[in-house]
């Protein structure tokens, strides 16, 4: 396979049709058993298969020792093989997903997320057309670590806030018409955001930090905290909400 966003979706579609078979087969598992299993198979096979087909890229992922010798390569998968490793864990939780991206020479170039338990996969290589917006409007944030000033933020909006698990799951949500912006603060590395910044690029969203900086990538050090992605006629206006809350 040459294209890099399809393998991409191949790998995301293989590793999340796998963590289904694993959440199955550890159902009567404690919840740290089936996360913890989850993360490691995902993970195997993901390594495996970049090494298989793409042997001379490198690899930055959650679940692997990070290999410094990236920041050399010009080619690097990202990936989080199990993002949302807490909603995966409880039993009917939908909210999780599998990243894979591609950086290459100094910006992502390809990426895939899936969700599995909902079946579909988006990829950076078939945009899907953006929903009208909601009315109000709706911001996702993390269902367990939302930003303390997303209240504030909501009210000068005047929009709804919808908690989710898994960011993937979270970006995805405006894709799928169900949000018109995700804002994260507090703590995110690389692998977090960049297959669901690539995918959600291509569909023509806004993604940057929260002060309207580019995302930047295959850092040394990989921790990238706070992300904004919204449709691209609220971005303005949602930096702009943002500065205010934050300098208040």
């Amino acid at each position: 396979m040459t294209d890099d966003a399809a393998l991409a979706a191949e790998l995301a579609t293989a590793a999340g049709s796998l963590l289904l078979e694993v959440r199955a087969e550890l159902a009567d598992a404690t919840p740290k058993v089936r996360g913890d299993e989850g993360d490691r198979r995902a993970h195997d096979l993901l390594a495996a298969r970049l090494a298989e087909l793409r042997p001379d890229d490198a690899l930055l992922s959650e679940e692997g020792v990070d290999d410094q010798r990236r920041l050399q390569c010009e080619r690097v998968w990202i990936v989080d093989p199990l993002d949302g490793t807490k909603e995966y864990a409880l039993p009917g939780r939908a909210d999780w997903a599998v990243h894979v991206a591609l950086w290459q020479s100094g910006d992502l170039v390809a990426g895939a997320v899936a969700l599995p338990a909902q079946g579909c996969t988006f990829s950076s290589a078939h945009a899907e057309p953006l929903l009208p917006p909601g009315d109000p409007l709706r911001i996702v944030v993390s269902r367990s670590r939302a930003p303390s000033f997303v209240s504030s933020l909501a009210s000068w909006l005047r929009a709804d806030v919808v908690p989710l698990g898994s960011a993937g799951a979270k970006a995805m949500s405006l894709l799928q018409g169900r949000a018109d912006a995700y804002v994260h603060a507090g703590g995110m590395y690389e692998w977090d955001s960049a297959a669901p910044v690539a995918v959600a690029r291509a569909a023509g969203l806004h993604t940057s930090r929260l002060d309207g900086s580019a995302l930047v990538y295959n850092s040394r050090d990989p921790l990238l905290p706070d992300l904004v992605i919204c449709r691209p006629e609220l971005a303005d206006r949602l930096l702009a909400g943002l500065t205010a809350v934050l300098d208040s």
